[in-house]
């Protein structure tokens, strides 16, 4: 037996005070009259011995009472296994309150046994000790240690929250506050409690090593292991059409072992819920799904995708945002005069508008308002045009270059290797037929139903060779039957260039001619792109989004609001851009507009959800042991209290309640013999 303040054995000291009492107080004589003497001798005698035998239980009695007393205050304990810390302790308690904790565990939540197993810790360790209470939120009042009262109503006040760390950066957290606590440098009074379902992809804390922190883990399973993600969506083509049938790919996966049938998905989009149907997803398998949407205005839509699984549902919906443009605007700059062929093409189309502009009076302030700009039959390529449209296509536009007959090839070849290109060589005037279509490619991509029926494909009349160095990257949109390149692709940036080896005009080229091959080339090259059209964010993993800038006044900040709150992102300001640097500040899945005006929105943004603990696969107590052995594993059952397994692990088996116990017995029997023992 060992006592955790020894110090107050001082106390025992005291019971000097019953003997001093007994002494002076019992051996008191009393004068008694009486008449009789006939049995005085006997009655003196057996009185004297009763006398003693009181008295001495009566001083045993007090000693007894006296000495336990002292023993409660020094607290006797056994020593267990555990090594047993003395003096004040500063206990950090982390709660896992990410999505996964919301999970069942007979019929509650995991995160509500969470806060049961963290009062249950508290309540195990004196008054006297500090406290950290920790969460996924990070928040800055859980950095500091508080007392016991503060530390339960902060366990009182823990919610469910999007917010994920990994196991790691929690023990360098609480490491962290209990460091900086008062009497940090008592090493023996460092103590960690992890409450947790462990998942695998945030339990990483194998490398964590510090002798001076007791690390507890205390696991939680849920009772079923079952949850279906709505992962993703996009759009399969990178620009949304009006009065078009715009298709929408979704992507959802199945994390249970068992099979997921009748998954309903709906769409909510313009007011509207829109049933799509019902899905069944093996176990296991991710599945991906089409839906087409009919888009009847342009501007900033907003759309939100659902499906029904329980109880993990966070995962459950998938909100996104889309700007459908009032008009594609396509510049032309000509050598002479415009193509008329190129004219009709787009013209045709309202949703397309088309300017054309002579190479000697170009104005390129005006180049990012176009989404394709055509160089139709140039001679030469100025450097300050080629300058102006590199930059041009590295921001996200596309060049489709059509060279002239007479074109210059120093002028050319200075021109492509900024991109880099493979260059123009010397202009043959040779028959060639076009015999391969890359349907691969996005740009004819879904365009036929069949490739391989009578499509009549274009035939040139002379044409520039074309150079083939490997490192240039080239993508084949139209091929010769001898190989060779009629069209080509090349990504710079977020945009792209495309080069044709044939000038545009009629007389060498009748591919204006062929409305099949044509036209839908050029509408797809007009909205095509070489970044991803991002149409939904992750809360906590893209803190920084990219925007038009509008900002004409330095005194204007751009700000974002969502349903319930409004914030001032950190903004960056480059060239036509704007850079919004989020840092933490959205909590909640949503739509979020961005302004400078409070009237008018600028953009929207859909955030969801991370999907990082849509899978739940967990360590159980044998695997969390295998990852670190110098942890202690808590493993208890779901019925059985903490408090006792912890105050034995942090104190041995108290003994001071016993103390208490004997000393007020003792009393008791010091008050019955002196009431009811008469002599």
């Amino acid at each position: 037996m060992e006592f955790l303040s020894p110090g107050f054995l001082w106390a025992l000291l005291a019971l000097a005070i019953p003997v001093i009492i007994h002494l002076f107080y019992f051996r008191r004589f009393k004068k008694v009259y009486f008449t009789n003497v006939r049995f005085l001798k006997e009655v003196k005698e057996e009185t004297s011995a009763r006398r003693k035998l009181r008295n001495f239980l009566v001083l045993l009695a007090r000693l007894l009472a006296l000495a336990f007393l002292v023993f409660a205050f020094a607290q006797p304990f056994i020593r267990q296994d555990a090594d047993i810390k003395k003096g004040e302790k500063r206990v950090s308690i982390f709660i896992d309150n990410s999505f996964s904790m919301s999970a069942l565990s007979e019929d509650v939540p995991l995160v509500e046994k969470a806060k049961q197993r963290a009062r249950e810790i508290v309540e195990a360790y004196q008054p006297e000790d500090r406290f950290q209470i920790l969460t996924n939120d990070f928040e800055g009042r859980h950095q500091f240690m508080v007392s016991r009262e503060d530390a339960l109503n902060f366990i009182d006040e823990v919610k469910v929250s999007p917010s994920v760390k990994k196991m790691s950066q929690i023990l360098e957290r609480q490491l962290q506050a209990i460091n900086r606590s008062e009497n940090a440098q008592n090493a023996e009074n460092k103590n960690s409690y992890i409450i947790s379902d462990f998942q695998r992809n945030v339990t990483d804390f194998g490398s964590f090593r510090d002798s001076t922190l007791d690390v507890n883990l205390i696991p939680l399973q849920s009772v079923q292991e079952q949850n279906i993600s709505l992962d993703s969506a996009w759009f399969d083509a990178p620009v949304q059409m009006i009065n078009q049938t715009n298709t929408l790919v979704i992507q959802l996966k199945n994390y249970s072992s068992q099979d997921a049938e009748n998954i309903r998905l709906s769409l909510r989009h313009e007011g509207q819920t829109k049933p799509i149907g019902t899905l069944s997803i093996p176990a296991g398998a991710t599945v991906t799904d089409t839906i087409n949407m009919t888009i009847q205005r342009t501007g900033w839509h907003e759309a939100e995708l659902n499906i029904t699984d329980y109880p993990v549902q966070f995962d459950d919906k998938y909100y996104f945002t889309f700007n459908v443009d009032e008009e594609i605007n396509i510049l032309v700059i000509n050598e002479t005069n415009a193509n008329k062929y190129l004219n009709a093409s787009f013209e045709g189309i309202n949703y397309f508008k088309i300017t054309n502009q002579s190479s000697q009076n170009i104005n390129y302030s005006s180049f990012p308002d176009y989404n394709l700009i055509v160089l139709n039959g140039l001679n030469s390529v100025s450097t300050g045009l080629s300058s102006e449209l590199n930059q041009y296509v590295f921001n996200g536009g596309n060049v489709l270059t059509f060279p002239g007959a007479n074109a210059n090839l120093d002028s050319y070849r200075s021109y492509l290797s900024t991109f880099p290109a493979n260059e123009l060589q010397a202009f043959e005037k040779q028959e060639r037929k076009v015999s391969n279509i890359n349907t691969e490619e996005f740009i004819f991509k879904d365009v036929f139903e069949n490739a391989n029926s009578n499509i009549r494909l274009p035939v040139t009349q002379g044409n520039f060779g074309l150079t083939r160095y490997a490192s240039r990257k080239e993508e084949p949109i139209l091929r010769y039957r001898d190989g060779s390149i009629f069209i080509a692709k090349y990504a710079r940036g977020q945009g792209h260039l495309y080069l044709a080896t044939s000038p545009l005009d009629s007389e060498y080229n009748d591919l204006v001619r062929n409305g099949d091959i044509f036209i839908p080339m050029l509408y797809k090259m007009a909205i095509s792109t070489a970044k991803e059209s991002k149409i939904a964010y992750t809360i906590g993993q893209d803190e920084l989004i990219e925007a038009d800038n509008r900002v004409t006044s330095a005194e204007l900040v751009y700000k974002m609001k969502g349903r319930a709150e409004e914030f001032i992102p950190e903004q960056r300001i480059i060239g036509q851009k704007v850079l919004l640097g989020i840092n933490g500040q959205i909590k909640e899945a949503g739509f979020y507009d961005l302004f400078l005006d409070a009237e008018q929105n600028l953009a929207k943004y859909g955030f969801n959800f991370n999907r990082q603990e849509s899978e739940l696969g967990y360590y159980n107590p044998t695997d969390l042991a295998d990852l670190n052995t110098s942890f202690s594993i808590i493993d208890n059952t779901a019925a059985a209290s903490l408090t006792p397994i912890i105050g034995e692990r942090s104190q041995g088996i108290p003994l001071w309640r016993w103390c208490v116990i004997l000393a007020l017995i003792f009393l008791g029997i010091e008050a019955l013999l002196l009431r009811f023992w008469r002599v």
